[in-house]
């Protein structure tokens, strides 16, 4: 009985958050193909915007499977050659305009109008993804270097950090400063469309996840090629080992990227799932995107094949292959048993999948929900799950490069 109470009491309080912002939009239905157009003509596939929508699904469908069993080809890239640190006063770039957050903001310029607030250091790089929107093709990503260590043997390491859709800019801070106290420096990478790369027309993240099918298809593959080139910029600054931390829609990222690049050893997924378009589907904090396809005629599976070459689900077998040929990537999962954004039973698969495979991975589960995750005191549970397990996996990688 207190257990049915206390789920009760936890759907209430998530669905309170999950519904708390006003300023989500139901935007019409576009296949998008411009922006996959490089990859319809690699896979040898035609698609013309005026296609009828059973023509245009089988268009996805299709370049869905060909992604599937050419990641190599999606997810390639040329590197940058205009990596660049920049510094400059941080900014909050809130998503919602709820009264607190709008205070926030203001006081936080205020600080740094009144030179309260000191600059941090960034690095920008332009995105080998290119977008019709300049502030979406500036890479940024706040840099948070550990003090050196006075031990010639040690490798240096560092991990990428990508907080949840529509994050502000300090989501997620916090935990880059707990790792640089293990030696780790870090990278909180703004994923695309967020923050100081948001479009002017948007308030929120819109365009990462929306009823632009061909758009969401880029904006994945965006934020893949650009925390490889993350990895490439660590790399020329003599770091050595790496790792990735993703929440909520930042894990599939972290999670398509580690499927594709080796270099990638240690993987915390903050939240995670199987298929993009389930979680689109079926997820309280995407019901706008939702309404969007319910209203042109859409149905679940079609989402789903349709986002189908994003989907962590896709390429379960090949994450277990990219390891390098002397240990498994260490990961952990933690998911949440009151999720109503992911839902528990995706969470589930997941969890099963990687036993099936053999994943040298670990297994935390929250008492809360996908957004009562950021309340106390559940952050608090979530932030050492966290951060021990990034401890212990870089304190692994050290051991075995000594030994």
């Amino acid at each position: 009985m207190s257990l049915n109470w206390y789920a009760k009491w936890m759907y209430k309080w998530e669905t309170r958050l999950t519904t708390r912002d006003e300023n989500r939009i139901v935007r019409p239905v576009e296949w998008g193909f411009s922006w996959v157009g490089r990859f319809l003509k690699l896979a040898g596939i035609e698609a013309e915007e005026s296609m009828s929508k059973t023509e245009a699904l089988a268009v996805f469908a299709k370049l869905n499977q060909w992604i599937a069993a050419n990641p190599e080809q999606f997810y390639d890239y040329e590197r940058p050659v205009d990596f660049r640190l920049e510094a400059r006063f941080p900014q909050l770039f809130p998503t919602n305009v709820r009264p607190e957050t709008l205070a926030q903001d203001a006081a936080l310029r205020e600080r740094a109008e009144n030179g309260k607030l000191g600059k941090a250091k960034f690095l920008r790089f332009t995105s080998p993804e290119h977008t019709p929107y300049p502030e979406n093709n500036l890479v940024n990503a706040r840099w948070y270097p550990a003090a050196p260590k006075n031990d010639s043997k040690r490798p240096k390491q560092a991990i990428v950090i990508l907080p949840q859709w529509n994050a502000d800019a300090f989501s997620h801070n916090s935990l880059a400063t707990i790792f640089n106290k293990f030696g780790v420096s870090a990278l909180r990478l703004s994923k695309p469309y967020h923050d100081i790369r948001r479009p002017s027309e948007l308030e929120r993240a819109d365009y990462a996840v929306s009823s632009n099918i061909g758009r969401t298809l880029s904006a994945c593959r965006q934020a893949v090629i650009d925390i490889r080139c993350c990895i490439d910029w660590l790399e020329s600054q003599g770091y050595e080992q790496f790792g990735v931390l993703g929440t909520s829609l930042g894990s599939c990222y972290a999670y398509l990227a580690s499927m594709i690049d080796p270099r990638i050893q240690v993987n915390a997924f903050n939240h995670a799932s199987t298929a993009f378009g389930d979680v689109v589907w079926n997820g309280q904090s995407t019901r706008h995107v939702r309404r969007a396809f319910e209203d042109a005629g859409f149905t679940q599976e079609e989402l789903r094949q349709a986002w189908a070459g994003i989907s962590p689900v896709s390429f379960f077998r090949r994450f277990a292959q990219c390891g390098l040929p002397e240990r498994k990537k260490k990961t952990l999962l933690v998911y949440a048993q009151y999720d109503l954004t992911f839902p528990l039973q995706y969470s589930l698969e997941v969890l099963r999948a990687f036993e099936q495979h053999g994943y040298d991975f670990e297994c935390r589960v929250l008492p809360c929900g996908h957004y009562t995750t950021g309340e106390t005191p559940y952050k608090y549970m979530d932030g050492w799950y966290l951060g021990s397990f990034v401890y212990r996996a870089f304190k692994s990688l050290r051991a075995e490069r000594v030994s």
